[in-house]
């Protein structure tokens, strides 16, 4: 009887940890993922390197920055998990990181924030900002 406890313990432990490896796997398929204030720590402090697109519905630029974070976030992908954070919808997050202007962009870098961008940067200055934290 005992054994058959140890057994469904390990067996429980070891898919537990086969759906956590599978969930970061599926994390990062080239797509940026939907980050919320509920999800962000846990985005931001299981991932080595993390970019979040602080956007919102109704921004113009941020409508504009919205396709080069995909081409960045699939270019990137065995690297950097990117994210995007709707702040009309998130704000707590929005405050803690004092965003007062969009699109903002925050890097991260096991779990601490590294540098930041504010504004529709084209996708080249953005490429230069991301080698630059990564080296």
């Amino acid at each position: 009887m005992n054994r058959d406890k140890d057994l469904d313990k390990i067996r429980k432990k070891k898919i537990k940890k086969l759906k956590e490896k599978l969930e970061k796997e599926n994390m990062n398929e080239g797509k940026p993922i939907e980050v919320t204030d509920e999800n962000f720590e846990e985005v931001v402090s299981k991932n080595e390197m993390v970019i979040i697109d602080a956007w919102a519905e109704w921004c113009n630029p941020c409508k504009k920055l919205e396709p080069v974070i995909e081409e960045l976030a699939e270019e990137y992908q065995d690297e950097i998990i990117f994210g995007k954070l709707n702040v009309d919808e998130n704000g707590g997050v929005a405050r803690k990181y004092g965003i007062m202007s969009i699109p903002t962009l925050l890097f991260f870098e096991d779990g601490e924030l590294v540098n930041r961008t504010v504004g529709a940067l084209p996708k080249q200055q953005l490429q230069s900002v991301i080698e630059k934290v990564t080296a």
